[in-house]
C-alpha cells in the first residue's frame, strides 16, 4: 500500500529532513552540527519506518507523531538561533534552515489526518462484515 496518499506527505517530510541536512551545515548552537545531523538521521529514519508499517496504522501514528515532536523542537531551536545572529531575522542574509522542519510539520499532520481516515474506513468496512 506504498500507493496511499500519507506516503507522499510522509516522503515529503522525510524530504525536508534531508534538506534540512544539507543546508544546516553553518547551524552553530549547542554543537549544531551534530544536533542537526543526529536529528536529520533520526527524522529520516522514523519516516522510513513509518513507510513501510503501513499495515499497522496506529504504529504509523506514533511514528509521525515522534516526528512531529522532533520538528517541532529543531522549529524552536533554529528560530531561537536565527534571532541571535546579528543583523535581525531577515531569511536572504540568515538562511532557510527552519523552513524545512516547518513543512515536515505540515506534512506529517497531514499524513496522520489521511491515516486517521483509513483507519475510520477499516472500522466501517469490518462493522458491515
Amino acid at each position: 500500500m506504498l500507493q496511499r496518499i500519507q506516503t507522499i506527505w510522509i516522503n515529503l517530510a522525510v524530504l525536508g529532513a534531508v534538506f534540512l541536512n544539507l543546508t544546516g551545515q553553518d547551524f552553530d548552537i549547542l554543537g549544531g552540527k551534530l544536533t542537526i545531523n543526529v536529528s536529520t538521521i533520526i527524522l529520516v529514519l522514523a519516516g522510513l519506518l513509518s513507510i513501510f508499517s503501513f499495515k499497522n496504522r496506529k504504529r504509523q501514528i506514533l511514528l509521525n507523531n515522534i516526528s512531529l515532536i522532533i520538528n517541532a523542537l529543531l522549529v524552536g531551536l533554529l528560530i531561537y538561533w536565527l534571532l541571535n545572529l546579528s543583523g535581525g531575522i531577515q531569511f536572504p542574509e540568515k538562511g532557510i534552515e527552519p523552513i524545512f522542519p516547518f513543512i515536515s510539520v505540515i506534512c506529517l499532520l497531514l499524513a496522520n489526518v489521511y491515516i486517521r481516515k483509513d483507519e475510520r474506513l477499516v472500522k466501517s468496512v469490518d462493522r458491515l462484515r
